[in-house]
């Protein structure tokens, strides 16, 4: 099988090792718009060779999406546009604007959406991990808008080749969900990375202080605004309710104490230990 790369930085990197390494690809060829990223994609050997999409798309089974997703709402109809049996594939964390832009389209069951949930904080070629996906989840939305051996193909490919789990979700629940489990965390880190870097500006010394939680903490505010902006602007609205929610919990928090309420801080503290049970 032939499957093209479009956008060699972490997750797309760290596919198509996975996918070549597996034997699920015999062939991997990337696409980049940027220069330094074919560069570094031919010289880490993350990809084969680089074509221009329109040769890359005629020459492979499996098209892979694997860029910002504010650019998927231009990409995906494009490259859609240009395939005949092959299957396209997106790996965006935001599912519902960018189903909505191929909603009509006469190629649309050709597409598979889908969000393999494993990432780190860097960012393009170099970041690429081997093994990453081995042991996580991965989304596909809306399954029932696209062709049936499309969803078997991806399932196939992330199954067996990736080693994930596959879960199913519609395009608005995906976008709740990661607003939860994701797209929070990156905005409190970066929320905190600022009020530490201001601080540094009185306290030159604070950082002779930082240990391992604080850097596991911010350790997300390292991650590529031009990423995570499009993320954020996406799926505004859920983000917005969720930071409601944690705010009025940081504002609880801050009332207890205040009022010198620490034993029933103490309880709210045990509660959020239950987490656990969940991540352990």
């Amino acid at each position: 099988m032939n499957l093209t790369v479009v956008g060699i930085g972490l997750i797309g990197g760290s596919m198509a090792l996975a996918l070549k390494e597996s034997g699920f690809a015999q062939t991997v060829i990337g696409v980049d718009n940027r220069p330094e990223h074919i560069v570094k994609a031919l010289e880490l050997r993350l990809v084969d060779k680089v074509l221009l999409l329109p040769d890359a798309i005629r020459q492979s089974d499996v098209v892979i999406l694997a860029t910002p997703v504010d650019s998927l709402l231009t990409l995906l109809p494009q490259v859609l546009d240009q395939v005949e049996n092959q299957i396209v594939v997106e790996v965006g964390s935001t599912k519902k604007l960018v189903a909505e832009s191929v909603k009509n389209h006469p190629k649309r069951r050709r597409y598979v959406a889908t969000h393999p949930m494993a990432g780190t904080e860097y960012s393009g070629p170099e970041s690429a991990v081997r093994g990453l996906f081995v042991g996580k989840c991965t989304v596909f939305c809306d399954v029932e808008e696209s062709d049936p051996q499309a969803v078997e193909t991806v399932k196939q490919m992330y199954e067996q080749a990736m080693q994930m789990r596959v879960v199913y979700l519609d395009s608005t629940s995906h976008d709740v969900h990661t607003a939860y489990i994701s797209h929070i965390s990156h905005i409190c880190s970066f929320a905190l990375a600022l009020t530490v870097l201001d601080k540094e500006k009185e306290e030159a010394r604070i950082f002779e202080l930082a240990s391992g939680g604080f850097g596991s903490t911010v350790r997300l505010a390292k991650s590529a605004p031009d990423t995570w902006i499009p993320i954020f602007r996406q799926n505004r609205d859920n983000v917005l309710d969720v930071l409601d929610e944690y705010i009025t919990t940081l504002l609880k928090f801050k009332g207890l104490m205040l009022s010198d309420s620490y034993e029933t801080f103490h309880k709210q503290l045990r509660h959020a230990n239950e987490i656990r049970r969940i991540l352990e």
